[in-house]
């Protein structure tokens, strides 16, 4: 079984991780409204990273949620430690998850990587949600992951 069926498996499997069973269609039918919404309610962005998943594009969301998560990060010694994680996965040349970015976006990293700031990946996690926002997301609406909820028997 190839893996991105394996995932639509465990999301519709209800005794796997409950998250088809808790999410309304309310919240469903908002997703269709905009990206951001999708991104801001409270399923969204874990439906829609199993959804990339199947794309093989998963790196992006995990990209995105990492950044949203170090721009918390008040700790200037925690900061670097994190960003060079980030670095070291996601922006590297030949990174396990490497993104696609511009080379203005991954060498001004690659600049500022020894002393990061807060805003560091914004660019780069600005250009992937961009990606996500003009690419996945319209496919991901039409997808059989996204019709399974929208079209479900109601409880």
């Amino acid at each position: 079984m190839s893996p991105n069926i394996c995932c639509l498996c465990k999301l519709f499997r209800e005794d796997e991780n409950g998250i088809t069973s808790k999410v309304s269609l309310e919240e469903v039918l908002q997703w269709s409204q905009s990206f951001e919404t999708l991104m801001t309610t409270k399923y969204g962005p874990i439906i829609y990273k199993s959804y990339l998943k199947t794309e093989y594009s998963d790196e992006n969301m995990e990209f995105w949620l990492a950044c949203e998560t170090y721009k918390k990060i008040e700790s200037r010694r925690k900061r670097i430690s994190v960003a060079r994680k980030i670095f070291k996965n996601y922006i590297q040349p030949q990174a396990p998850k490497e993104i696609n970015i511009d080379s203005p976006a991954r060498e001004a990293i690659i600049r500022n990587i020894q002393d990061p700031t807060q805003s560091c990946f914004d660019e780069a996690q600005k250009i992937v949600y961009m990606h996500m926002e003009r690419d996945s997301y319209p496919r991901f609406l039409g997808s059989e992951i996204y019709q399974k909820l929208k079209h479900r028997p109601s409880d």
